[in-house]
């Protein structure tokens, strides 16, 4: 068989992961709960995803859904287990472009850098695409940029 995974969710009480999906066949929808055993507010995230991902039972259902998503509703689901709330857990995902990444824990690092490389992965271009322009040049404004004050000095002192 084969579904088509529409929609992805989280329900805190039990801790499980509510998947929309649609049949391929019969082109009816249908909503699926998959409990998350075993996980708890210590519990590693990605093993914990990848684990849920793979098992026999949801791994027909899971196939359209991509390991980031299902570790972010674990991660979700974790936060909310250490008594963070939801807006908490979904501001800990938005991309900051003046946010200092050297004041985060490693945990917080290694989940911003992923979303950095997810979003690079997806506006990158490569030879094969129609849009592709090889060597692009862009005019960026000099108001655009922030000023330091070491841009002052002149290059002729050295």
């Amino acid at each position: 068989m084969s579904f088509k995974a529409k929609r992805c969710g989280v329900q805190f009480s039990p801790p499980s992961i509510v998947l929309i999906y649609e049949h391929n066949e019969t082109k009816h929808v249908r909503k699926r709960i998959i409990p998350v055993r075993n996980f708890s507010k210590y519990s590693d995230y990605s093993m914990a995803a990848e684990r849920l991902k793979n098992h026999p039972r949801h791994r027909d259902y899971l196939e359209g859904v991509s390991q980031s998503q299902l570790e972010k509703l674990h991660i979700i689901l974790r936060d909310h287990m250490q008594g963070f709330s939801l807006e908490h857990s979904l501001d800990s995902f938005r991309l900051d472009p003046y946010e200092d990444l050297n004041k985060l824990d490693d945990d917080e690092l290694a989940r911003k850098k992923g979303q950095m490389d997810e979003l690079f992965e997806k506006n990158r271009k490569r030879k094969d695409d129609p849009d592709f322009v090889y060597d692009l040049e862009m005019d960026f404004t000099k108001t655009a940029l922030e000023n330091c004050s070491w841009d002052d000095e002149s290059d002729d002192e050295f």
